[in-house]
């Protein structure tokens, strides 16, 4: 909040409304991301394999879509991902993988598979619902945007609101504990990687949208940005706490830096190095505020 207000005075442009709604629409594909990668950190676990899980949704969507139409590659796409998640989810709550190791692994597969299947090319043209879709807005307020916003709200809910929410919590804390209470821990970790995979994929439809192709590329970083995002915002990568709002937060601080370099023609080679030293500066104080070791 400090940041946005010294900015605010600082540099005119950076309050200009337009600005302020391209910073919504920068964060959202990747606040989406977060939202999931949120849950899963509390679950006392993370998903390396999220950005991979955005690409190829993106490709498989825009290759149904060229013949059955946008509304088949949507809900293809979305299977994918869910499919995707529930397979992370079961590798460590019924294997008893690593989720490093896992997701890892999972990562490797998808981006292989898509690689070879689409020779590392985009896959483009695209029917022209897809840019309406992504182009789409509401008083300036971009469709990503929106899309934002509600999975932020309805995983907060779901988060506060719900015996699930107190369950993920309870098994980031202590899974043993968790299970001698009742409580069926693999459930839990498998529904919270699928939801995981579903907002990878939620994204990954909506950069192909506002891309107008179909890209192996796409989401290379999100994995890295959106556990970031979570530490940064205030939650520990050893679970058990946190609200969604972290990722919010987490998310906002990374694009607000990502937009305040812009706006002051900040070399572009530079910029990954501030970035770092931000996200660095960020963690290392939260640690020594909570007095806990990341």
């Amino acid at each position: 909040m400090v940041s946005v207000i010294g900015l605010s005075i600082a540099n005119p442009s950076f309050r200009n409304p337009a600005n302020l709604l391209n910073i919504i629409q920068q964060a959202s594909m990747v606040g989406i991301v977060a939202c999931g990668m949120q849950l899963m950190i509390i679950s006392g676990g993370f998903d390396l394999s999220v950005g991979a899980i955005a690409a190829a949704a993106g490709c498989l969507a825009a290759t149904v879509s060229l013949s059955a139409g946008v509304p088949a590659g949507i809900v293809a796409a979305l299977v994918l991902g869910l499919l995707i998640g529930i397979a992370n989810g079961c590798l460590i709550a019924k294997v008893g993988m690593n989720p490093f190791v896992s997701t890892f692994g999972t990562q490797a597969i998808i981006l292989g598979t898509m690689y070879a299947l689409t020779e590392a090319r985009p896959i483009a043209p695209l029917p022209r619902e897809w840019r309406e879709l992504g182009f789409f807005h509401v008083g300036g307020l971009t469709f990503p945007s929106m899309v934002f916003i509600v999975v932020v709200v309805v995983l907060a809910l779901v988060l506060h609101f719900t015996s699930y929410g107190q369950h993920v919590r309870a098994v980031g804390s202590n899974k043993v504990g968790t299970s001698r209470a009742g409580v069926n821990v693999d459930r839990v970790l498998i529904a919270t990687y699928a939801i995981g995979g579903f907002t990878a994929a939620i994204a990954g439809l909506l950069l192909t949208s506002v891309a107008g192709i179909g890209s192996p590329q796409a989401g290379t970083t999100w994995a890295l940005l959106s556990i970031a995002a979570v530490v940064i915002g205030g939650t520990p990568l050893t679970g058990g706490v946190g609200g969604i709002s972290s990722a919010v937060i987490g998310i906002f601080a990374l694009t607000i830096l990502n937009n305040a370099m812009t706006l002051y023609s900040i070399s572009a080679f530079w910029q990954p190095a501030f970035m770092g030293t931000g996200v660095l500066l960020a963690v290392g104080y939260e640690a020594l505020r909570r007095g806990r070791k990341y």
